[in-house]
């Protein structure tokens, strides 16, 4: 165990103990002890410990293929909430997220124009209060994440830039808990996604992946390698959306040629669709139930770039799994085959042959749920030091 000393042992402990809780779900005191190597009585303590923290709770006995009484099972507090943000051009999307990356609650806010920065948090608020009003009295919301879709300072939460919201070094963490009195942590969205989809999702258990998020905003991505999430020196890592895969002139959000971004977009596919700003799910079932041969083409195409994008990816980073979120999961759904036969034309066969592409298991609680796991990581990392509010 890491440490120098008892404290720092019991508080690595804790965490070892809270983490799987959280990321597996309900597990009895005897399990936990098998898979922590710890003796009885210290997993007893740190149980114990975790529930004075209201943390965790012990619960009935759950059904066990072993001889004798069933262990009480250890779960993650009911009481213990995140909420999550994510603001986009045409809405304001805002998430209550318990213990082992439960939705509670999800409300989209539509908007006519795309928010400032002021206005996601005078939004947020107002939503805040209006969700805590709903909440039992010994629930307690413990911080807010929030899943931008732009270019986030790791450090404190500055974002750099979110072209499509025209925002340019927009401190919104740092406002957002001025409004609130939480603490507030912000990534960019797609960061934020892969981390959902690898703990909570079709990427459990895996070592290297990668998830792309096409969004009203554009297309973002996030990487985790060998285990760990690749983030850059700043925090910029995984801009997919800038990734050249054609010589046309259309322009992405940085005025460039030829990116994915510029040309895989959702606009196209909703002019034909006859939408304007339908949610993600409405977007989908339109989408799977045209029959539209002008549709078909548009589908096609951006399939097309999308795979050029894609094989790029498995050729350099040779992942287990490519997951897509957002439109490009609808792109996958409309034609999975055509896709994947696609990106097989532009990729090594070695690579190729053992990876794995699919839509985002976690659909359209998957930003809300990484934007949570923002707030969840801090409080993971040291539980005996977390004040409940």
């Amino acid at each position: 165990m890491q440490g120098n000393n008892h404290d720092d042992v019991r508080r690595h402990n804790l965490s070892v103990i809270l983490r799987l809780v959280h990321r597996g779900g309900a597990a009895s005191r005897a399990e936990l002890t098998r898979v922590t190597g710890l003796n009885r009585s210290t997993v007893a303590a740190l149980v114990g410990e975790l529930a004075e923290l209201g943390l965790v709770e012990e619960r009935g006995p759950g059904a066990t293929n072993q001889v004798g009484r069933p262990s009480m099972m250890v779960a993650g507090s009911d009481r213990v909430l995140a909420l999550a943000v994510n603001p986009e051009i045409d809405a304001v999307t805002i998430g209550l997220v318990g213990f082992g990356g439960t939705v509670r609650r999800r409300i989209r806010h539509p908007l006519a124009e795309s928010p400032s920065a002021a206005g996601v948090v005078e939004i947020t608020t107002a939503l805040l209060e209006r969700m805590r009003s709903e909440l039992p009295p010994i629930a307690r919301v413990t911080g807010i994440g929030v899943a931008v879709p732009g270019l986030v300072r790791a450090h404190d939460g500055l974002v750099r830039h979110a072209p499509h919201l025209g925002w340019i070094d927009e401190p919104l963490a740092e406002m957002l808990e001025a409004a609130t009195g939480l603490p507030v942590f912000a990534a960019n969205d797609a960061s934020t996604g892969v981390q959902a989809e690898r703990h909570f999702g079709a990427g459990r258990g895996l070592t290297d992946l990668i998830y792309l998020n096409g969004g009203a905003s554009g297309i973002g991505g996030g990487l985790v390698v060998g285990g760990a999430p690749v983030g850059g020196v700043a925090g910029y890592a995984g801009e997919f959306g800038h990734m050249r895969v054609g010589s046309g002139t259309a322009t992405d959000s940085a005025g460039i040629a030829g990116t994915l971004e510029a040309e895989v977009t959702r606009r196209p596919l909703l002019d034909i669709l006859g939408l304007d700003r339908p949610d993600p799910d409405e977007f989908e079932r339109a989408l799977l139930s045209s029959a539209s041969p002008e549709l078909r083409d548009e589908v096609h195409r951006q399939q097309e770039h999308l795979a050029i994008a894609l094989a790029g990816a498995v050729n350099i980073l040779n992942p287990q799994l490519v997951v897509l979120g957002g439109f490009l999961a609808s792109l996958y759904n409309a034609d999975p085959g055509r896709l994947r036969s696609a990106v097989g034309r532009f990729t090594l066969r070695e690579p190729f042959d053992t990876v794995r592409i699919c839509p985002a298991e976690l659909g359209s609680n998957l930003l809300i749920t990484g934007a949570a796991e923002l707030v969840f990581e801090r409080l993971l990392d040291d539980p005996a030091g977390f004040l409940l509010r």
